[in-house]
C-alpha cells in the first residue's frame, strides 16, 4: 500500500498529466521487469529512465526530451519538485511491487468507451 503523501501526489499530480500512452508503457514495463525502468536516477542511458523519464517521453510537451525529459515532465508538467517527489522516492525504494497504476489504466478504459471500429468500404466494382 502507498504511503498517504504518495497517493495524494499520484492522485493530483502524476495520474492528471500522465497520457494514456504513458501510463500503458509503464504498466508494459512494470508488467515484464523490463531493465528499461530503472531506480535511483532519471536516466541512465536513452532508452532506459525512471517512472518521470518514461511518462515525459509518452507526453506531447516533454516527448522531445532525452536526459532531461522525466526532470522537465516533473517540474513543467506535473508541477513537483524533482528532488522531492513522494512518488519518486516510494518508486527508488519498493520498486515494481506496488500495482496501483493498474488500476488507474483500468478506470480511465471504462470512463472513456474505446472508438467504434469502422467496417472497410467495399471497392466499387
Amino acid at each position: 500500500m502507498l504511503s498517504a503523501e504518495c497517493a495524494r501526489e499520484l492522485r493530483t499530480a502524476w495520474l492528471p498529466n500522465l497520457t494514456d500512452a504513458g501510463l500503458d508503457r509503464l504498466i508494459e514495463l512494470l508488467d515484464k521487469g523490463s531493465p528499461f525502468l530503472i531506480h535511483g536516477c532519471f536516466t541512465k542511458a536513452a532508452p532506459m529512465g525512471c517512472l518521470a523519464s518514461h511518462a515525459a517521453w509518452h507526453h506531447p510537451r516533454t516527448g522531445h526530451l532525452t536526459q532531461d525529459a522525466g526532470i522537465t515532465w516533473l517540474h513543467h508538467v506535473a508541477g513537483l519538485n524533482p528532488a522531492t517527489s513522494a512518488v519518486l522516492r516510494e518508486w527508488d525504494g519498493r520498486g515494481a511491487n506496488d500495482r496501483d497504476l493498474r488500476a488507474e489504466r483500468q478506470a480511465r478504459r471504462t470512463r472513456t468507451p474505446a472508438p467504434a471500429r469502422r467496417e472497410p468500404v467495399p471497392a466499387a466494382v
